[in-house]
């Protein structure tokens, strides 16, 4: 049986990317995978007994070193702030690619904590910060200084001791340049050396917290419980700065749709599906129900999302226990996703997709290797094709677009532009606030239908230079619409101008595909979000449980 990849006009809507959740394709999980027989190491741990100081941290395997460098600061709680354009941060970090010499340690000592104003070298290769959660860190410290484990239920409410809010790479204030490093086999997904850096930055956060604990109280103080440090994660704080990437990169976003589509397909066309796999998948989505449950969030709009996934979630597994035998049908993921599309909500369809992955390791991780993407290649416009041959891509790859009038004003409400004072993108309404001349060309839907206008009264046969020679504003669709022809899910099929956008769908989609857990809407602009809740820890990579992160207690 063969089975058609879904239609990227139902699956490239906000709606449904803003339904998606983390999978083994995620970064954070295959970046878990591919380091998990290296060795790990502590290297360096120079805390006074407030717990301020450097620390470096390693994963080595032959000759290669990645080594996390930790710059721990005092700060007072005014100065604090999970804000981009704040100054000082409890703690500061860069992975350095080696074994940092002193003198490094030295200067990174020097430029790390200043991150956007200081300068690094070709020898670093991310960088971040992070805040604590004053409130955790603070209590987690004075339980263990007296012989205690800290209070559960604080601990699961807020999931972390520590929230990044940024974790920069590729080049930016003198990291080294992808091109440096695109070739090493062990980086070969997206975001794997960012992963990296917050993953060992978790454990840092262990680190510390267990030190400044000893030296409050040495006689009594014990260590943070090894379970209770797995079920806490690193918190971030995201905003509109991420809506941007996935338009602005079109062909890396069709390699990860198109590798969760492509695995999709491969599993729905599995006949006899083997005992075990059935009953790894149910196991999963039976656990997974503790995720959902302990998922907290003062967001209306997100709690009734996950109101609607727990009903849809439990009326699946109804049909799994009551009416459905995977020892019986053939090809039975496919006649499970046909009774999903039909019976539940896009967040349970997405949800249930994202679990059918986890027994098929060899489907997985081929595709993980295809998630990223040379863009360069893309980049030079197919000037010699006509204005016909144009028209046709834009009526067959943007269908929906093309119905959208905006001429109404609810189409083009909103506006992007990049905002003086942070250097963020950021959304605003046209017809309220000043600045629309200053928009960003992130409204594709709008640029398309115009571009789709101004061809129609061209001869078909002008060739696409000529076309450009009088319509140069619209260069940047042009080369969209002959990506698309190659790249069917390189589109978002929305309007992101238009009144009725949820920015946070698009934030929501890249941070499943990094491989957050428990999305916690601040606004309809930005959310917290927890990451490596539930992972292993460094000492047990060796041997660890892959479908860990259904399995997390609270």
């Amino acid at each position: 049986m063969n089975v058609e990849l879904r239609d990227p006009n139902t699956i490239m809507k906000l709606s449904r990317l803003g339904s998606f959740h983390q999978s083994k394709l995620s970064f954070l999980r295959s970046f878990l995978s591919e380091f998990k027989d290296w060795d790990y190491s502590r290297d360096l741990f120079n805390l006074d007994q407030n717990g301020y100081g450097e620390a470096v941290y390693s994963f080595k395997k032959k000759d290669r070193v990645y080594s996390l460098v930790c710059f721990a600061n005092e700060i007072k709680d005014e100065e604090r702030s999970d804000r981009v354009i704040a100054t000082k941060w409890d703690a500061a970090f860069t992975l350095h690619d080696g074994i940092p010499s002193s003198a490094d340690i030295k200067r990174l000592k020097d430029e790390v904590p200043k991150q956007e104003v200081g300068r690094l070298s070709f020898k670093e290769l991310t960088l971040s910060r992070a805040n604590k959660s004053v409130r955790v860190f603070n209590h987690v410290v004075e339980s263990l200084s007296e012989g205690n484990q800290p209070d559960l239920d604080l601990i699961s409410k807020v999931g972390y001791l520590y929230r990044t809010t940024a974790v920069y790479g590729s080049g930016k204030f003198g990291l080294a340049d992808r091109f440096r490093i695109k070739n090493r086999e062990e980086i070969n997904g997206p975001f794997r050396l960012e992963m990296m850096l917050v993953y060992l930055v978790r454990q840092f956060t262990f680190d510390q917290v267990n030190h400044v604990a000893h030296y409050k109280n040495p006689k009594k103080a014990v260590k943070l419980d090894k379970q209770i440090c797995k079920n806490l994660g690193i918190g971030n704080s995201t905003g509109l700065g991420m809506a941007p990437f996935i338009v602005n990169h079109p062909t890396l976003l069709n390699n990860w749709i198109l590798s969760r589509e492509t695995a999709l397909k491969k599993i729905r066309e599995i006949k006899d599906v083997d005992q075990k796999d059935a009953e790894l998948f149910i196991d999963c989505i039976k656990k997974s129900l503790t995720n959902i449950t302990s998922w907290n969030t003062d967001s209306k709009y997100q709690q009734n999302k996950i109101k609607s996934l727990l009903k849809n979630i439990r009326k699946f597994i109804d049909f799994i226990d009551n009416r459905f035998a995977f020892k019986k049908a053939e090809y039975p993921f496919n006649k499970i996703y046909l009774w999903l599309e039909q019976n539940v909500c896009e967040e349970c369809i997405e949800y249930v997709v994202s679990i059918m992955m986890e027994p098929y390791n060899n489907i997985i991780e081929p595709l993980v290797s295809n998630m990223s993407s040379d863009e360069d290649k893309y980049f030079n416009i197919p000037t010699n094709r006509t204005v016909n041959e144009l028209q046709k891509i834009i009526e067959k790859k943007y269908p929906n677009i093309l119905d959208i009038n905006f001429d109404q004003k609810e189409s083009q409400q909103n506006f992007w532009f990049i905002s003086k004072n942070k250097e963020e993108p950021r959304l605003a309404d046209r017809f309220e606030e000043h600045g629309s001349e200053l928009e960003q060309p992130l409204a594709i839907a709008r640029d398309i239908k115009k571009l789709y206008e101004k061809l129609l009264i061209e001869k078909e046969n002008l060739t696409i230079a000529e076309f450009l020679s009088s319509n140069s504003e619209l260069r940047h669709v042009i080369r969209r619409a002959f990506i698309v022809e190659k790249f069917p899910y390189s589109e978002i099929q929305d309007n992101t101008i238009g009144k009725d956008i949820i920015p946070i769908d698009m934030l929501r989609l890249k941070l499943s595909f990094f491989g957050a857990l428990k999305f916690d809407p601040r606004s309809d602009k930005w959310l917290r979000i927890c990451m490596f809740q539930g992972a292993p820890l460094p000492t047990e990579l060796k041997n660890y449980d892959e479908q860990w992160v259904y399995k997390a207690s609270n």
